[in-house]
């Protein structure tokens, strides 16, 4: 499987194919978007029914990026749960999935806008997680400084014809893609996306392997890297 590293405020970070991001040197995965508990809320609200699977798949592919990592950290980075209601109507075995992920381990919940508040959950509830020169929050900042980590608009971009989530990355932020499994994508160059990325952000596609493309769209020379967790 192979990564996508990239710096940012002067930190080497890890772009996952799976949509998450690792700081090996700080030991913490970041996700974004989880939206558990998706398929419940829709029902709740008369909308189209769908297979309520999502939430189990979103937790086991968690749990193997986790595995894959070895984090002791693990940030959240907002709408981790499709709503409020969501988080209090976790089955049984996703709950104690959830509960065996966060066992001995530093977990923070980002607020976001699906999830504004706290969680009854264990973890710490921030508005933004500041670590180092990096910030976490849910929603980038257009003025922010070089460190920003983000999610919401879960961009995606196009390659051969294949729409992919994707990170969209330059030298002030990076902002994941959505790590959920009921999740959309919004295109890179939609202005909402675009106007927060600079001339030369790249795109970071996720599959089989993370691969990186300017926000246009044409591939970039891959950087080689040694195989680590």
């Amino acid at each position: 499987m192979d990564s996508y590293d990239f710096d940012l405020a002067g930190i080497r970070l890890r772009a996952r194919p799976s949509g998450a991001l690792h700081w090996p040197g700080g030991g913490l995965l970041c996700v974004s978007d989880l939206h558990l508990g998706k398929a419940g809320r829709i029902a709740r609200r008369g909308g189209t029914m769908l297979p309520p699977y999502e939430t189990l798949d979103t937790l086991h592919r968690l749990a193997a990026e986790i595995a894959a990592t070895g984090p002791g950290t693990i940030v959240a980075l907002g709408d981790s749960f499709d709503d409020l209601t969501a988080a209090g109507e976790l089955e049984p075995e996703a709950l104690a999935l959830l509960l065996s992920l966060s066992a001995g381990r530093r977990w923070i919940w980002i607020a976001g806008n699906h999830d504004a508040g706290p969680v009854d959950l264990p973890g710490s509830h921030l508005a933004e997680l500041h670590e180092g020169p990096l910030v976490f929050r849910h929603i980038a900042e257009p003025a922010a400084a070089p460190g920003e980590i983000s999610g919401h608009y879960h961009p995606a971009a196009r390659i051969g014809g294949r729409r992919r989530p994707c990170f969209a990355i330059d030298a002030t932020r990076a902002i994941l893609p959505a790590f959920g499994t009921y999740t959309g994508g919004l295109d890179c160059d939609d202005p909402a996306l675009a106007g927060l990325m600079a001339p030369q952000a790249r795109a970071v596609l996720t599959g089989h392997r993370a691969l990186p493309v300017p926000l246009h769209g044409r591939p970039q020379p891959r950087r080689r890297i040694r195989s680590l967790p």
